[in-house]
């Protein structure tokens, strides 16, 4: 969706001044008959910790985003700085964010904060009410912008503090170049009052900040940290044998309640290749179920291991948990279908669900539904992870991603972009970008899982070409009235870059799907490559004697290549632990100069080729040179290359392994 022309401050106001007179014009009931309520910090924190209110819908709300994303539909979302602001002001400093109206900054991202200060006008445009330096936003250490709602991983930095104002909220960076942001926003109705943003937090507030921090950094939170009155909710408790083929009624109620809590052990139970167990759960009398997924899929699993930990749902202690509240109308029927597949065994399976007798408020409520979708990408189309009408709002994003090639994950470079009521309302700047990370592939960034409250990364592999990750909206769900389409592209741009994408798109909604994705056997196994590809930038590996690495972008190989210069007593070993067990033809792409050495493949002390030879002058790329056969297993689970050297032959210049299953 790259071709849609961005939306600015003109097109904008006059786009929510038309909403918001059609809101108050057609009489809704939320709108027309509540008191005005006023929004301060302290309700708009309440939403980061108070995870009961999470179905309500939010009449009032206008929600969009600020980005640097490629106007003109390339992949300069940031990199040259040039759609990274507004305007200048006449000191030449960056207008990077200019909203009239009453509201809300819900989140901000950027994986490039600098030292330069930031002047935040709130309502008053002659003088700053908040002058922050740009990495201390996220630093945790600048109260009130403090850890968890604030911090830096994944290669990302991520505010979710609220800052709010009443008429007017402008932005400045004292700089004169911008690269990747995204802010991201709420307006209210006019009859909404609002507490504009003050340094000084009152002891309400200060409790309030407490109190998201006291949940989000708790390690063994239990549905009792969800709800208000955890006496008045019930649990069912189940143990049982689940065989292939068979289909369990794990809860059913028959008349409207709440579930607050599912939990299903041990979490081993549904990993595997095969993801053959699936969780379904129908409301009332809809044709369609709510949830029909692979188990690990709904928890968070990364191709078929255990992995999310996020504040609402995952895995943690062997035990899978989903702590989204559920409200329902008259009925609610939970059920794990195991579906026969290859060498699949009879699984043990514990199951708890706290519920209570509430039912849903149809007027104010929504459902809770999630979209499951898997299959390869369609060249020149972005992934859809959901397309959906009804009055609503979106709450979650979980996605795996498989390059169909081995290679660079370059389809990790596509954007999300959300349409809400027909409108254009955000479009973001990359994958990993909008999972709150940044620079995939690349150290102590996006380059291996973590699990953060709100987001995550739930595996990177280079080797196997995948990664996936994860995020949660509280205060910043995505409200609609009439519809939303939710997508995420695959590749830099134009959609071209081949992969195998799973998602669920997590949300509540007074309507229930027009149609859904079954899971199937081809569907739901994981897909092994049968090449594979390590990098330099990403390899692990150990040496013995005198070795000196040097990292460098030379060929276009999608990574980055390693120089090393060495000696006779010089070895590297380079792990292959994360390589699933097998056989293999191994070829090596590499670089032969005049300064090249000889070298040989070893596996512990077996030897596995010949010396080879990277001497050549000119110097020339050698993309596929077969070195020989390994077996990797639980003992066989590295390779060793030794060398052999001159004075004037010592450097051996690798590009990349490359592992082809026999």
């Amino acid at each position: 969706m790259k071709n849609i022309a961005a939306i600015r401050l003109p097109q904008l106001m006059i786009v929510l001044s038309l909403w918001l007179q059609s809101q108050l014009a057609s009489g809704q009931r939320e709108v027309k008959h509540e008191t005005p309520k006023t929004a301060s910090l302290a309700t708009e924190l309440q939403n980061l910790y108070k995870i009961s209110d999470l179905p309500r819908y939010r009449t009032e709300s206008f929600s969009a985003e600020e980005s640097t994303y490629d106007r003109k539909g390339g992949n300069d979302d940031g990199f040259a700085g040039t759609y990274s602001f507004i305007r200048k002001t006449q000191e030449g400093n960056l207008v990077i964010f200019d909203i009239k109206g009453r509201g809300v900054i819900n989140r901000i991202w950027t994986p490039t904060p600098t030292e330069d200060s930031l002047d935040f006008y709130i309502d008053d445009t002659s003088k700053p009410a908040l002058t922050i330096r740009y990495d201390d936003l996220f630093s945790g250490k600048k109260f009130p912008f403090i850890f968890p709602l604030c911090g830096s991983q994944l290669g990302g930095n991520y505010c979710y503090f609220p800052i709010l104002f009443e008429k007017r909220c402008m932005i400045i960076a004292r700089t004169k170049k911008m690269q990747f942001h995204q802010i991201q926003y709420r307006l209210f109705a006019d009859n909404r009052m609002v507490q504009s943003f003050h340094a000084q937090l009152s002891g309400e507030e200060k409790t309030a900040l407490a109190k998201v921090a006291n949940l989000w950094e708790k390690e063994d939170r239990d549905f009792t940290d969800y709800v208000e009155e955890p006496a008045k909710f019930q649990v069912a408790e189940d143990s049982f044998l689940l065989e292939p083929g068979e289909t369990k009624n794990i809860f059913s109620l028959n008349h409207g309640g709440t579930i607050a809590g599912l939990e299903l052990s041990p979490a081993g139970a549904f990993e595997g290749l095969q993801k053959a167990i699936d969780l379904r759960i129908t409301w009332d009398d809809e044709t369609l179920p709510a949830i029909d997924c692979p188990v690990a899929d709904f928890f968070g699993y990364a191709f078929g291991k255990v992995s999310m930990q996020g504040l609402l749902a995952g895995s943690r202690n062997g035990r899978d948990y989903c702590f989204i509240p559920m409200p329902f109308d008259k009925k609610a029927k939970l059920e794990l279908i195991y579906r026969r597949a290859p060498g699949v065994s009879p699984a043990m399976i514990h199951v708890l669900v706290h519920y209570n007798s509430q039912p849903r408020n149809p007027q104010t409520e929504g459902k809770f539904y999630a979209n499951w979708k898997m299959g390869k990408t369609v060249d020149g189309v972005a992934h859809t992870l959901l397309s959906t009408k009804g009055q609503g709002h979106y709450i979650g994003t979980i996605l795996q991603a498989q390059g169909q090639h081995a290679g660079m994950t370059y389809f990790f470079e596509g954007d999300d972009s959300t349409v809400i009521d027909g409108q254009l309302r955000i479009h973001g700047t990359g994958s990993e970008d909008y999972f709150n990370g940044g620079w995939y592939a690349l150290l102590d960034c996006w380059d291996s899982k973590m699990s953060l409250p709100l987001h995550g990364d739930l595996e990177y592999s280079l080797p196997y070409s995948r990664t996936g990750g994860y995020r949660n909206y509280l205060n910043d769900k995505l409200s609609f009235s009439q519809s939303i389409l939710q997508t995420i592209e695959h590749g830099p741009s134009n959609n071209d870059i081949p992969a195998i994408y799973t998602s669920l798109a997590l949300y509540y909604c007074s309507l229930p799907p027009a149609d859904i994705a079954r899971p199937e056997e081809v569907q739901t196994a994981v897909f092994l490559p049968d090449t594979l590809m390590i990098y330099p930038q990403l390899m692990e590996y150990t040496v013995d004697g005198s070795v000196d690495a040097k990292m460098a972008w030379v060929y276009p190989t999608g990574g980055t290549s390693c120089l090393f210069t060495v000696n006779d007593q010089s070895l590297i070993r380079v792990s292959l632990k994360d390589i699933a067990a097998g056989s293999y033809k191994l070829f090596v792409d590499l670089q032969s100069s005049e300064t090249g050495c000889d070298f040989s493949l070893y596996q512990k002390q077996t030897k596995r080729s010949e010396w080879n030879s990277t001497y050549s002058n000119p110097k020339k790329r050698v993309p596929q040179q077969y070195l020989g056969d390994l077996e990797v297993n639980n003992i066989f689970n590295s390779l060793s290359l030794r060398f052999k050297t001159s004075s004037a032959k010592k450097q051996f210049f690798l590009n990349r392994l490359i592992l082809v299953k026999k």
